[in-house]
């Protein structure tokens, strides 16, 4: 099987689906790597490279789809969506295609890739189970969107994180507060804490409490409960308006006494709850600053913006969007080992060839066979549910 690595086409992505360290453990496997030029430059990883671990490369993107027999993104149609629908014509029928596809947030664009006969998987549907842990390129992204978030509060930052004893006097430390405290909420708190900051962690989910303060960071109590505060893969449930205006009441003071407030709150469909309103950003200090992760699903914070920085009340709201890729070297490097385990046991399972009974592939298969197979996304279209599993000639 040729697998081809094409160069990511999203404006100022800069990671790369395959690092030449990965491709040993696919040529084992049987299989051929096929990258474009150019593909990993972006990540300082060289052509070169590649070529020493044993992949061809070719200078055209067309060649690259029309020969490979599967093809390893980072950002396919859906997930990107500026330029990702110049890739549909390239696609073929049977054609495996792995990426991120944001296929509940973006339902429609599901539709456009099951038109082209590809078979595609997202990445981003893995089931948090244990099996799946080598492959959950989400929590490896979050994980690194987390610890950037930190790193961009703190240039923004009028003050510095750490207490210092000078001889000018003591420096008294940063608060930092995150909200939502998932994979990149903990990798944030993590990261504010080495800096030195005196770090706060809240979540409506209570069974994160003792992750927040294994940390060294205080968990935020509320008197407020949550019903059904998350799914059986642990994920954040969406809660009703009520709730949400009562927390974001309870929150204020909390968000007022902040210099950094640090936003990862998201539901695995729909929009990201708003949990910090214009009334709390005005409550805050001159100079305090918010980053929002969720800003690209609307935000947690009222004010964000997707892509900008908004100065409201003279703190700065960071609206921002695919954080990951700002750190491409080590993030492509967790997505390639990610997507190449995730690639092997489909390949060790025979979902790539047949329909799959195996449940990691079951939660991750998109289309088929020209059909939107994934049940999420039938739903969200309106499409009936498939009574009869769609037929799949062997590669």
């Amino acid at each position: 099987m040729i697998v081809g690595v094409p160069k990511e086409i999203f404006p100022g992505e800069q990671r790369v689906a395959l690092v030449p360290a990965v491709l040993p453990s696919l040529t084992k496997a049987g299989c051929e790597v096929l990258v474009e030029e150019g593909a990993g430059e972006a990540a300082f990883y060289a052509d070169a490279a590649y070529v020493q671990k044993g992949a061809r490369i070719t200078a055209s993107r067309a060649e690259l789809f029309a020969t490979a027999d599967a093809v390893f993104q980072v950002l396919a149609h859906g997930a990107n969506d500026k330029t990702g629908h110049e890739d549909l014509p390239l696609l073929r029928p049977q054609q495996i295609l792995i990426a991120f596809f944001r296929p509940l947030g973006s339902p429609a664009t599901v539709q456009d890739v099951a038109v082209t006969g590809a078979t595609a998987f997202a990445i981003e549907l893995m089931p948090r189970i244990t099996r799946a842990q080598n492959m959950d390129a989400l929590s490896s992204m979050a994980t690194v969107a987390g610890y950037k978030a930190v790193l961009l509060a703190a240039n923004l930052l009028p003050r510095m994180f750490p207490m210092l004893m000078t001889a000018a006097g003591t420096v008294t430390p940063a608060r930092v507060l995150v909200v939502g405290t998932g994979v990149a909420g903990l990798q944030a708190i993590a990261s504010a804490r080495r800096l030195g900051a005196v770090v706060s962690g809240y979540d409506v989910r209570p069974a994160t409490r003792d992750e927040v303060r294994s940390l060294g960071a205080r968990f935020v109590e509320l008197p407020l409960e949550a019903a059904d505060a998350q799914d059986a893969g642990g994920y954040a449930k969406a809660q009703d308006e009520s709730f949400y205006r009562r927390q974001s009441e309870l929150l204020a003071r909390v968000v007022a006494e902040s210099d950094v407030v640090i936003t990862t709150a998201l539901i695995r469909t729909g929009k990201a709850p708003v949990l910090i309103t214009a009334d709390m950003v005005a409550g805050m200090a001159p100079g305090s600053v918010i980053v929002d992760l969720a800003a690209e699903r609307g935000g947690n914070c009222e004010l964000a913006r997707a892509y900008e920085t908004v100065v409201a009340h003279g703190v700065k709201i960071i609206g921002a969007v695919n954080l990951a890729s700002t750190a491409p070297y080590h993030a492509s490097q967790m997505y390639a080992r990610n997507v190449a385990a995730f690639f092997l046991h489909l390949q060790q399972t025979g979902a790539l060839q047949s329909n799959p009974d195996d449940e990691i592939a079951q939660a991750t298969l998109l289309t088929r066979g020209g059909e939107v197979v994934h049940p999420g996304v039938r739903k969200a279209l309106g499409l009936p549910v498939l009574e009869t599993p769609v037929a799949h000639a062997q590669t």
